[in-house]
């Protein structure tokens, strides 16, 4: 990949590792309990609150590191696909004054699809256990 490229992907990399992040911390700061008792009326097992704070918090801060990426994102997927077809889809695109819409839910399901096929090289801390043939673009093996 060129240099543009993959200081694109790295921007894309840190803003869906941050945005994950956060969203988890919060999960966890406003009551961990609270947030499985809501997966709960969603006909969610209330564990999944915990697993979905974790994948957030941990899997944010190692994506903005570029560490699993590709892997976390397609973690990242399955949360925002989930939370747009359970919970966001009937408020619409953009929503409405009682609701949020779903916009944010499919943008960050998007970048994170995107990153699980193309990974973020650039400055990721995976490289640093990869050895030159694994670090490769997977596109150039595949021709």
């Amino acid at each position: 990949m060129n240099t543009q490229v993959n200081i694109g992907l790295l921007l894309f990399r840190v803003m869906l590792g941050l945005t994950f992040s956060v969203h988890g911390y919060q999960k966890f700061a406003g009551g961990i309990d609270n947030v499985s008792g809501w997966f709960q009326t969603l006909q969610l097992p209330g564990f999944t609150a915990y697993l979905v704070a974790v994948i957030e918090l941990v899997g944010g801060v190692a994506v903005i590191l570029g560490l699993g990426t590709r892997l976390i994102s397609v973690l990242f997927v399955i949360i925002m696909a989930v939370a747009l077809f359970k919970v966001k889809l009937s408020a619409g695109f953009t929503g409405s004054a009682q609701a949020a819409g779903y916009e944010l839910e499919l943008i960050l399901l998007v970048l994170s699809a995107g990153l699980a096929f193309t990974g973020s090289p650039l400055l990721a801390v995976e490289r640093l256990f990869l050895d030159g043939t694994a670090n490769e673009d997977l596109s150039s093996k595949a021709a």
